[in-house]
């Protein structure tokens, strides 16, 4: 791991001149920058210690008005080097930089005197004394400090000392956390003729190597990595962390506050829901910031090396309170950018600037439309307050249902807190197994939204007939309870068909129902006797059924003659296949129509248009075939078209 150290301090506190004076690399890479003598955007160099291996320093403007670049740059670091020159002492910028350092959540850091050369050696002790007070009304308490001259180099050499301890605490208090992909936050973009674009940022997550397929997010754009370089060498790949450039294949529309990424948990988003805390208050002469942020407030977010602005939320479900003085916030924002949980976030007043809040992202996809009705104080407070397999359950408490990894049809999420962390889904899953099966994807179900699915379903079947005897027929009760599931938690039809049908399979295997054919019935319910009549009119019904386009079951069962208890009959006896309310294929047909959207789905990915051409049918009809082949594994959706699923041939 390569560690990451930004400056921070008030301009013309001599932060770029350290960085010479100790790297030999100048970070005023503007010709602006280098005319006026002053530190316009982020800069970098690096260090090559004695040991061998090398810091990453990012380089920010002091001034009050580029506080934006100094977040930019401040935003994905991983250590803080406070500057403050002896002759002047701790400024404007210098309390305000700590303030936003403490927001980020940063503890780890060194501060430098410099300009030791130009103050006696009074005026350097109080400096001293100053800076470490001020240190310690910050998450950066107890850092060391160090006098230096970048000038006559006095105290250089006895600077390395505490940068290696530096860099070593970094290494020892990083979590490990589960492999999900590389993150590159873009701070840079630039263009280099016969290249290409390049961008550049600093590694977070996991190994990046050259020929990696990327997504740029919040565009969505997928980008292959040409080339790699670290410290102007080209390499193959780095695993997480340091400064790395990016040359990218084809035409990539990036700019600064992109993400390029692997990294599933990363979305575009313009909702967050975060978690605030009170910024300190470190200059008692300045009028102390709103706390807490007004609701429906206008505020600018920094996250990364984005620049947003937004409103805070309003109402219950938006806005708690906790006991501990932090508040939970639904933030809105004016455009979509790329987030994921446990991502560092500083808020600020647009106008007259101020620092409102620093925090953590705990969901990158606050629960919309009917999920959005279990955002209870309760929950929210719970997913602030997780910690380790808590902060899963939390969130998966909070959506209702969500995808195992890999999937969004449901709408991804994501949480975090005072330790963020854990798996990335969570909670109870529907008999112990992934719902849905390997070709479509798994769900997980929140135990209250389990235990009312299950409840519908028995009540359902009980409730078919006085005696439930004759039970219900399956595709009904599936669209039945899939259309339950959407009024109550927030899902897609395809996905709420899946877990409808993975509760009924659940609850066949636990005893409660007994499955005959495609009809439901409680379990220990006989079947009742069909009269002979009734045995002829089913004949003539599977015989209307027996074409690939079939008659809708309702008209073909009109026409044959035959009552509701012969049609839940011959689905008992497997003697038609139902694929909705509506829609029915005798069994012999379906079989036939299966095996020929396999051989197809196997020569080449398989459109609805090839089945719908292969089988003399309309798209109605294709389309049901197809969900239905979906649903059950024998084929599995891709953005090229169906091909053969795990069930495939069974």
């Amino acid at each position: 791991m390569s560690v990451v150290v930004g400056t921070a301090g008030h301009i013309d506190h001599g932060k770029t001149t350290l960085l010479r004076a100790l790297t030999g690399i100048d970070a005023d890479r503007l010709p602006e920058e280098r005319r006026r003598g002053m530190t316009i955007d982020v800069g970098y160099a690096h260090l090559r210690l004695p040991d061998g291996d090398e810091l990453d320093f990012v380089d920010v403007p002091g001034h009050e008005r580029l506080v934006g670049n100094m977040l930019v740059g401040a935003g994905e670091i991983d250590a803080v080097l406070l500057v403050v020159a002896a002759d002047d002492g701790p400024r404007a910028q210098t309390v305000e930089h700590l303030e936003l350092v403490d927001c980020l959540g940063l503890e780890i850091g060194l501060a430098v005197v410099t300009k030791v050369d130009q103050a006696d050696p009074a005026r350097v002790a109080s400096v001293v004394d100053t800076v470490a007070d001020l240190l310690g009304r910050t998450s950066l308490a107890g850092s060391p400090i160090v006098a230096v001259s970048s000038l006559t180099g006095r105290g250089l050499d006895e600077l390395l000392t505490p940068l290696i301890a530096l860099r070593d605490r970094v290494r020892a208090l990083a979590v490990p956390a589960p492999a999900r992909g590389a993150r590159l936050p873009v701070d840079r973009v630039f263009t280099i003729r016969g290249r290409g674009t390049v961008v550049t940022g600093t590694l977070r997550g996991g190994l990046l190597a050259r020929g990696d397929l990327l997504r740029l997010e919040p565009a969505g754009l997928r980008l292959r990595a040409r080339e790699l370089q670290v410290h102007n060498r080209a390499v193959d790949a780095l695993d997480e962390g340091g400064r790395v450039a990016v040359n990218l294949a084809g035409e990539a529309a990036a700019s600064r506050g992109d993400v390029l990424t692997t990294d599933p948990d990363v979305m575009a988003t313009a909702h967050l829901a975060t978690v605030l805390r009170r910024p300190p208050q470190l200059d008692p002469r300045q009028p102390a910031a709103d706390w807490p942020p007004r609701v429906g407030s206008p505020v600018r977010l920094h996250l990364g090396t984005a620049t947003v602005d937004g409103r805070i939320g309003r109402g219950s479900r938006q806005i708690v309170d906790l006991p501990d003085g932090r508040r939970v916030a639904w933030i809105r924002l004016d455009r979509a950018i790329a987030a994921a949980r446990g991502d560092r976030i500083v808020l600020r007043r647009p106008s007259p600037p101020a620092t409102l809040a620093g925090g953590v992202v705990l969901d990158a996809s606050p629960p919309a439309g009917p999920s959005r009705r279990r955002a209870t104080s309760e929950r929210l407070a719970a997913m602030a307050n997780a910690m380790g397999p808590a902060v899963a359950a939390a969130r998966l408490d909070l959506h209702g249902v969500l995808p195992h990894a890999g999937r969004n049809e449901v709408g991804e999420a994501a949480i975090g807190g005072p330790a963020i962390g854990g798996p990335a889904i969570g909670g109870p899953a529907i008999g112990g197994r992934a719902i849905g099966g390997p070709a479509i994807g798994g769900y997980r179900l929140a135990a209250d939204v389990l235990a009312d699915m299950e409840h519908q379903a028995v009540t359902r079947v009980a409730e078919e007939t006085a005696d439930a005897s004759h039970g219900h027929g399956l595709a009904e009760l599936r669209a039945t309870l899939a259309a339950h599931l959407r009024r109550n938690v927030s899902v897609q039809p395809r996905a709420a068909a899946t877990i409808a049908m993975a509760v009924l399979e659940r609850l066949v295997e636990d005893g409660r129902l007994d499955r005959h054919g495609s009809v439901l019935r409680l379990a220990g319910r006989v079947a009742p006797t069909v009269q002979a009549a009734t045995l002829a009119a089913m004949d003539r019904l599977e015989r209307l059924l027996a074409a690939a386009g079939p008659p809708g079951l309702e008209e073909a069962a009109r026409t044959a003659g035959c009552p509701p208890e012969g049609i839940r009959a011959l689905e008992s006896a497997g003697r038609i296949v139902r694929l909705g309310p509506g829609l029915a294929y005798a069994a012999s047909t379906y079989r036939d129509l299966e095996a020929t959207a396999v051989r197809l789905a196997t020569a080449a990915p398989l459109s609805p248009a090839a089945l719908r051409d292969a089988t003399g049918t309309s798209r109605k009809y294709v389309m049901a075939l197809l969900e239905e082949l979906d649903r059950r594994g024998v084929l599995a959706r891709t953005a090229a078209g169906h091909i053969p699923g795990p069930r495939a041939g069974r």
